[in-house]
């Protein structure tokens, strides 16, 4: 081989050397966006834990306060909604992903709308403590904090599966929605009957029966990040709230 064939083998072989390391520097790079957008929605899941937590601690000590820092915190919760969404949106124009990245992506800008949701939903709450006010209960608080202890733990859950991409816990998760929606049937029709026998209290039983109504729909929305896990993992659209 003369000097010219082995210069130009050598030039071959060693753009092909640069296009493969820049290919493989790229792909780190988007796995390791990936992964940041993976810990913010975390982030995200764990702010709304825990603005359902202080709500419903604000409506068991009527604590006035406590539910004003809920409405207040709730911003965190939007920020990084916004900044997860921008940076999901960004990466799919940019990088153009296919299959299990871009499910990956478009799972990610569903579950962040959830648990955006969810925390709207424990403003909601902390809004109908504040409405409430200091006014003596009808009644010991028992029903709705259990419904809300599920709840919580369904987002503490369903979290630990998002991170672990188990189906099997995810679709597990779902089938405990089923209690609470029950939980949420009796608990309305106590309140209800609350209702005939002292009507007084129509006010503070109405912004009961709302926080119940609450609780339902976070549990809903658990459902919901459930189904975008199995779609994540599976490439499969499943109704987990039939």
């Amino acid at each position: 081989m003369d000097l010219k064939n082995r210069t130009e083998d050598y030039i071959t072989v060693d753009l092909d050397n640069k296009t493969w390391g820049a290919e493989k520097m790229a792909r780190e790079n988007f796995a390791e966006q990936l992964n940041e957008l993976k810990t913010a929605l975390l982030d995200m899941g764990n702010l709304a834990h825990e603005a359902l937590d202080n709500s419903i601690t604000a409506l068991k000590e009527q604590d006035l306060e406590k539910a004003l820092k809920v409405i207040d915190d709730d911003s965190k919760i939007n920020s990084l909604e916004e900044e997860i969404n921008e940076k999901a949106i960004w990466l799919i124009a940019k990088e153009q992903p296919l299959a299990t990245d871009l499910r990956r992506l478009i799972a990610t800008l569903k579950i962040t709308t959830d648990i955006e949701r969810i925390g709207d939903l424990a403003v909601n709450i902390a809004k109908s403590v504040i409405r409430i006010g200091d006014i003596h209960l009808i009644k010991p608080l028992e029903g709705i904090p259990k419904m809300a202890t599920i709840a919580q733990n369904m987002i503490e859950d369903v979290l630990k599966a998002y991170y672990e991409e188990d189906i099997l816990k995810a679709k597990e998760i779902a089938d405990i929605d089923d209690k609470v929606d029950k939980m949420y049937g009796r608990r309305i029709q106590e309140l209800m009957e609350f209702m005939t026998k002292q009507p007084e209290f129509i006010s503070q039983i109405t912004q009961l029966a709302f926080v119940c109504r609450y609780l339902e729909r976070a549990a809903d929305h658990t459902t919901n990040i459930s189904e975008s896990i199995i779609y994540l993992v599976k490439g499969k659209v499943l109704d987990l709230n039939e």
